[in-house]
């Protein structure tokens, strides 16, 4: 046991479990972590074995809820020094109250466990839908004109499918510009002005999104969104992420490090574009164009040369696109639930650990 938890397996035990570690120093300074079991401390752990009469359990939430960094006794790599946490007054309740605070909260973990599980399995799950949809491994049933598959140059496809490149099946692709001035053109209000941090990974990201004034706008007309676009980050550590415009970005325009993809409404349905840039057949082509596998850029001619399998019908990419979106919303809702249970677990530990609420 480390100062991060569980960090490998030793033929011998040291201490007796259970048994509390604390993070003593680095990244995991001040850090609880629970053992069950006997275990071999590291040397960048502080542990605990003798509660003297208290919970074990309750002593880890009891001190996981501590902030510790008060107590830094290091410089700029933080050190946590036992003699001088052990002489902190602390105020516990009896030992049947404790153990009552451990159950609810460790109810609360299994709880908050149980969904990082699902979530994993439900992305895992998605992950697996994508490469086989997108690629016409598995086709949707009603839709499979004719048998059998035929090589391309992202994998094999079936014989109804075509590979296109985004100049095929674009109207426009470009990017904007920074105003003169910088962020000190920004208004609180006006239109929309996308930044590469407002592009996640399939979703808009729009807490700090800034805006501009008429004026600024009414000088870069070639940027100006309309919904549906695909928006592509281009250059920096976030190239690559990718979402669909919606209505609250209607009318706004992007900087230079977003790039516009405007799709030949006639070809191709934006959000099976948007997912497959999103996949790993997507990424892998655009991490092929960063030399030495370092992403700092893509330019308008590598974006259009981006090759995407497409199926015969505008009617098979929606049905694509629609199972997909759905997968993708019972992920959102599972992520919602996840954060939701974290945040109470949260307020319980803040009023069980301080007596606010008694469960006895």
């Amino acid at each position: 046991m480390g100062s991060a938890g569980p960090n490998g397996f030793h033929d011998t035990a040291l201490v007796c479990g259970p048994g509390v570690v604390l993070g003593r120093s680095g990244a995991s300074f001040g850090r609880a972590h629970y053992c069950k079991t006997d275990f071999w401390p590291h040397n960048t752990a502080l542990y605990i074995t003798d509660f003297f009469g208290n919970h074990p359990l309750f002593a880890f939430y009891f001190l996981k809820a501590i902030d510790f960094s008060r107590h830094n006794s290091g410089g700029a790599q933080q050190s946590l020094n036992r003699n001088f946490i052990a002489p902190i007054q602390i105020a516990v309740p009896k030992r049947d109250e404790q153990e009552a605070i451990a159950e609810a909260l460790s109810d609360a973990d299994a709880l908050i466990e149980s969904l990082e599980q699902l979530l994993a399995k439900k992305r895992q799950v998605k992950q697996g839908a994508m490469q086989e949809l997108l690629t016409g491994k598995k086709r949707l049933p009603g839709f499979e004109i004719k048998p059998g598959y035929k090589q391309s140059e992202v994998g094999l496809i079936p014989n109804d499918w075509n590979q296109y490149t985004i100049r095929d099946i674009a109207t426009k692709v470009g990017s904007g510009v920074t105003p003169t001035g910088g962020i000190r053109r920004y208004k609180e209000f006006g239109r929309p002005f996308v930044r590469s941090q407002n592009v996640g990974w399939g979703s808009l990201l729009l807490d700090d999104l800034a805006f501009i004034d008429e004026e600024t706008h009414s000088a870069f007309p070639a940027t100006e969104l309309k919904k549906h676009d695909v928006l592509l980050n281009i250059t920096g550590a976030s190239i690559g992420r990718t979402t669909l415009a919606d209505d609250r970005l209607v009318g706004g325009n992007v900087n230079q490090h977003v790039c516009i993809i405007r799709l030949d409404a006639s070809k191709a349905i934006p959000k099976f574009i948007n997912l497959f840039l999103l996949s790993s057949l997507g990424q892998r082509q655009i991490d092929s164009f960063q030399a030495g596998g370092n992403r700092q850029g893509l330019n308008f001619s590598q974006i259009n040369s981006l090759k995407i399998p497409l199926p015969p019908t505008k009617a098979e990419q929606t049905a694509i696109a629609a199972v997909l979106s759905d997968m993708d919303a019972e992920i959102a809702a599972l992520e919602t639930k996840l954060a939701k249970a974290r945040q109470l677990k949260q307020g319980m530990m803040q009023e069980l650990l301080t007596g606010r609420i008694r469960l006895v």
